[in-house]
């Protein structure tokens, strides 16, 4: 469901109460078109160490690993499964390590993602079971915060 809409030649938003039709100037593709979460940037001191951590440790996929330039280190990596990677990397943002906002994962069995990460060596919480949903809780080396969610009644799986 698209909210807002843009009108390309001033930079204003419509009324999300109007129509894509009375949104003058919206193209009307920008509203019928997926936008997808691709790339979740995480500040780390320790690439390597980073790296180790959420392949190794948490069963990330190691993508790219790449340096483009000098002093620049783009490593993009993606939970099995997901549509959205996480970057980690040198040069790429001012961010001080440890500080990206709460990240979530998604999972359709909290029990074998918390054993999971206990038996690779994560610092997990125990199983939080709320009515909502159902959570666990870890952080990566710099202190970047994960939580682990399974929705019992989660629309579409």
């Amino acid at each position: 469901m698209c909210r807002a809409w843009v009108t390309p030649a001033t930079g204003s938003t419509a009324s999300p109460a109007k129509a894509p039709s009375e949104a003058r100037g919206a193209p009307a593709s920008l509203c019928s078109m997926d936008w997808k979460l691709e790339l979740v940037f995480v500040p780390v001191s320790d690439v390597d160490r980073a790296k180790d951590f959420y392949v190794n440790k948490v069963g990330f996929n190691a993508d790219y690993d790449e340096r483009p330039m000098d002093g620049i280190r783009f490593v993009q990596l993606t939970p099995p499964g997901s549509g959205c990677s996480i970057a980690i990397g040198e040069g790429l943002n001012d961010a001080p390590p440890g500080t990206a906002p709460s990240l979530q994962l998604v999972v359709s069995d909290i029990n074998a993602a918390h054993d999971q990460l206990k038996a690779n060596g994560v610092d997990v919480s125990d199983v939080d079971i709320q009515d909502w949903g159902h959570f666990v809780y870890f952080a990566d080396p710099d202190g970047n915060k994960w939580a682990v969610q399974y929705l019992p009644n989660r629309p579409n799986g």
